[in-house]
């Protein structure tokens, strides 16, 4: 194994569970009646232990969006174009698209990379950390060798670690890539042991006769790479993509830098459950941002055991429903910060 990605993966360690019972405590200090801001209360109280300490603050986020093309495009599962991709990252590079609004509302900076696009993308603010031009169609194959999948894990950690060193103490993650959702469903599919058929959405907006045919794309590639999917790695590899790998690393570097990581919809939820296979540690940095309107998400949810901070219908990606949770989070640890206490309130318990 790459051994960037093995020091991240053997550094992770689990949230500080005493700081966890300092904020309880502080928040059961503060005038309201106890639990009464919900789960805001909950987004706190993560913040904080996964950050080891209670003089934390939430500054300078980060989105995160990597790009990549996928080979199974070919298959035609999509409803638009892989011309679409580069497109789209010149796009948000440039300010325009739905991504880069929510971040500059949540007052966040954000990098858009290229980690396996097929067309160059020398585009005015994207990153070029392209490992090859898309992958190869997984129809037939494996998407990726192992060394092109910890080459995009790697720019994962490379970015994240960077967007942290320059003050970031959240990240959101974002994805662009024509296809994406295809390789994520098999991903789910094979980790969380639920059948395709179950969980394969619309994606771009495909019919019902390209849905089905989705479906057996998905389930075909995912037994003629049977003998690969013997580890979260291989898998990865198998039946992922650059740009999955790509935020899979950011969530792992963030966590092994006490990091929490606001998870995007369902592309990004893949590269998450992937992490959760790589290092079961990392859950504990994990917020999933929203409940995407892509089908299967809520049985994908349901199946991790998890809430999504909020539920808007929204299925675009990019890193959108991050940022919109990031403000969220925000809220909850100013509640934790500046609310006052009863005692310092002059206000009785009752």
């Amino acid at each position: 194994m790459n051994s960037l990605l093995s020091k991240v993966l053997s550094s992770i360690q689990l949230p500080d569970a005493a700081v966890a019972h300092q904020a309880q405590r502080r928040l059961d200090s503060l005038t309201k009646p106890k639990g009464s801001l919900g789960r805001l209360e909950e987004f706190a109280i993560r913040y904080y232990s996964a950050r080891g300490t209670m003089d934390a603050k939430l500054e300078k986020p980060a989105i995160l969006t990597f790009a990549g093309d996928h080979g199974v495009a070919d298959e035609g599962v999509s409803a638009f174009p892989q011309e679409v991709t580069p497109q789209m990252v010149a796009n948000i590079s440039a300010g325009g698209a739905a991504v880069s609004v929510l971040s500059r509302h949540a007052g966040a900076s954000l990098k858009v990379i290229d980690v396996g696009v097929k067309w160059p993308c020398e585009f005015p603010g994207v990153i070029r950390k392209k490992v090859a031009p898309g992958t190869k169609n997984f129809a037939k194959g494996p998407a990726m060798t192992i060394e092109e999948t910890e080459a995009a894990l790697c720019v994962g950690i490379e970015e994240v670690f960077d967007s942290i060193d320059k003050g970031a103490t959240i990240i959101g993650t974002g994805d662009m890539g024509i296809a994406n959702t295809t390789p994520s469903t098999a991903l789910y599919s094979v980790f969380l042991d639920i059948p395709a058929s179950e969980i394969t959405g619309r994606g771009t907006g495909i019919d019902d006769q390209r849905l089905l045919h989705k479906i057996s794309v998905i389930e075909k590639a995912v037994e003629f790479n049977r003998k690969s999917l013997n580890s979260p790695l291989s898998t990865l590899a198998a039946l992922g993509g650059f740009e999955i790998a790509g935020i899979c690393g950011a969530i792992l570097g963030a966590a092994s830098r006490r990091i929490p990581v606001v998870v995007d919809g369902f592309i990004s939820g893949a590269a998450a459950v992937t992490a959760m296979e790589l290092c079961p540690e990392a859950a504990s940095y994990m917020f999933f941002s929203h409940l995407s309107a892509e089908a299967g998400h809520r049985r994908i949810m349901n199946t991790l055991e998890v809430k999504p901070v909020l539920d808007f219908d929204m299925r675009l990606g990019e890193g959108t429903g991050a940022a919109i949770a990031i403000t969220v989070i925000d809220a909850s640890v100013k509640i934790a910060r500046e609310m006052a206490t009863f005692d310092e309130a002059g206000v009785s318990k009752g």
